[in-house]
């Protein structure tokens, strides 16, 4: 019991000085008179290290302080130090509220205390709820200290990167900027630890200030770094252009995948000259317009979804469409390419004027879901669009789906062998005519998901298809009629060789060499890539 006393003092005394502490250490950061005074009336070297200071304090006053300032609504009054508030005035450090009166004054903001408080504002930003608004503040600072280094940043910069909350693409962003500063120090061991860790960065925007510095440098251990630094960018730009144009390439090579499939199916295997494809790729982008309209007028909290829904609908649109078009008018033309060509050429134009008498002649507005916009950074510098990477797994997932439905279905096995041998087909009781009406709507529907993906990259409107038949058929034909794995290599090929040639003599004369490079080579193997063999070789 005696003991109890004592130990219950020395609580209460370690209570009083926990208490006492943190009460120090927020007066220690709070604003306070002398820093008003400093911030409205000192100059611009006694203004910025306060300004960073109380930045990084946390107290609700000095923040509402920076904010005026930044939006030049603060004012003096003989030692006071006033916020503009509508129609009053508010004391910046008591909170008292006044009316307005004759002597106030603003106080002077010139452009290099505006670019201190544009920092400073980023530092109050890395506080933010959002992550978004936090990267966008670090984007700041680091675009400040790239711009124009000033060591009055560092304590801002330091006190931020002290903080256990910050990680990330911020941290990355913070350090980022605290490199640039440093490398300006007058301490050689922190311009060279500067230098490399710049150079590790391998970003573009790295490399002008790295050279800048070169041409000021004294230092041959520093000159040393900044040039490895800099040619360390120069590899990570190179690897990540070229890493660029494959994914360009890639890119192009799956849409050209996707409005190419149905033509093979169409053409390939069944031998019509389909100048209408692209009026149904253009009708599946019409498709998934209208279920966007759907769900951003009656299912808004789904709209996120509405790809998912619009998928079906656009393949059932443009085979449905290519049902009709073979049961009225291409059923009676097998056999007979000119005529088919011509048929469905008019047709073609048929369906431009329709779309445009129902939906008019402007383009359409398609907007990505959430989960398919922005993008994802590799390498630092490398962006590649989410939309661009899952339409390129939307077309492997298209042309698998086909390959197994041609080769491993019952369906499959009617077309192939129609394909192959009509007269035959028939003798074994398939239904040649249902035949081929439901491998005419498959090479559509196909069609239609090639404008569903389209609608995701690109303008939707009545002329879509106009930019892609040529291109189809060209596809096919080099790839070789009938043969998928065929289109899929022809596909991958242009789509690679056109966005290389783009780089290096521009779109224009890389369209005109692809071609040129098409004729020589059909001329030099006239059956494609892939020639059909036994059987349909010789029908």
């Amino acid at each position: 019991m005696r003991l109890l006393g004592p130990l219950a003092h020395g609580w209460r005394r370690l209570t009083l000085l926990l208490a006492a502490a943190l009460l120090f250490s927020t007066s220690a950061h709070a604003l306070e008179q002398a820093d008003a005074q400093v911030l409205a009336n000192g100059t611009n070297d006694e203004r910025i290290p306060v300004l960073n200071r109380l930045a990084t304090s946390g107290d609700e006053r000095a923040e509402k302080l920076i904010r005026a300032m930044a939006e030049e609504a603060v004012f003096t009054q003989g030692e006071r130090v006033l916020i503009w508030q509508g129609e009053d005035a508010q004391d910046a450090v008591t909170g008292e509220t006044m009316p307005p009166a004759d002597d106030m004054s603003s106080i002077m903001i010139n452009n290099r205390m505006r670019g201190a408080l544009q920092t400073a504002l980023a530092g109050l930003d890395l506080s933010a709820a959002d992550p978004a608004r936090r990267v966008e503040a670090a984007s700041r600072i680091r675009s400040s200290a790239f711009d124009d280094p000033d060591p009055e940043q560092l304590p801002l910069i330091e006190a931020a990167l002290a903080r256990n909350d910050l990680q990330g693409e911020v941290r990355d962003l913070l350090v980022l900027a605290q490199a640039a500063i440093l490398l300006g120090d007058e301490d050689v061991a922190k311009r060279l630890a500067a230098a490399e860790k710049l150079g590790d960065a391998r970003q573009p925007v790295v490399k002008p200030l790295l050279e800048r510095r070169l041409e000021q440098e004294s230092d041959d251990g520093v000159k040393a770094a900044l040039k490895s630094s800099i040619a360390s960018v120069e590899r990570s730009l190179a690897l990540s252009s070229a890493l660029a144009q494959v994914f360009s390439g890639v890119s192009l090579g799956s849409i050209l995948l996707l409005a190419a499939l149905g033509l093979a199916i169409t053409y390939g295997l069944m031998g019509v000259i389909n100048m209408a494809h692209g009026e149904l790729i253009m009708i599946g982008a019409y498709a998934t317009w209208l279920v966007q309209s759907f769900f951003r007028a009656s299912l808004p909290e789904y709209f996120d979804w509405y790809l998912v829904a619009a998928i079906p609908a656009a393949f059932m649109a443009s085979a449905m469409v290519g049902a009709i078009m073979e049961r009225s008018v291409i059923r009676f033309l097998y056999g007979r390419p000119l005529e088919t060509l011509l048929a469905t050429w008019g047709i073609s134009l048929v369906l431009m004027q329709l779309v445009r008498s129902l939906f008019g002649a402007q383009n359409v507005g398609v907007e990505n879901p959430s989960w398919m916009s922005g993008n994802i950074t590799l390498l630092g510098n490398l962006t590649l669009p989410w939309n661009r990477i899952l339409i390129i797994a939307f077309a492997l997932m298209v042309l698998v789906g086909v390959t197994l439905l041609i080769s491993r279905t019952r369906l499959g096995l009617f077309v192939r062998g129609v394909t192959q041998n009509r007269p035959i087909a028939a003798c074994m009781g398939v239904n040649t005519a249902r035949i081929d009406t439901y491998a005419f709507a498959l090479g559509s529907g196909i069609a239609g998901l090639a404008g569903c993906a389209l609608s995701q990259v690109g303008n939707v409107g009545p002329d879509l298809g106009q930019g892609y038949i040529v291109d189809s058929f060209m596809v096919v034909v080099l790839g070789g009629v009938g043969q998928l794995a065929g289109t899929v290599y022809a596909a991958l090929g242009l789509g690679l060789l056109s966005k290389f040639l783009e780089g290096w003599s521009g779109a224009v004369l890389a369209k005109i060499a692809v071609l040129v490079f098409i004729i020589v080579f059909i001329q030099k193997r006239p059956q494609g890539i892939f020639a059909l063999k036994g059987r349909s070789a010789e029908a």
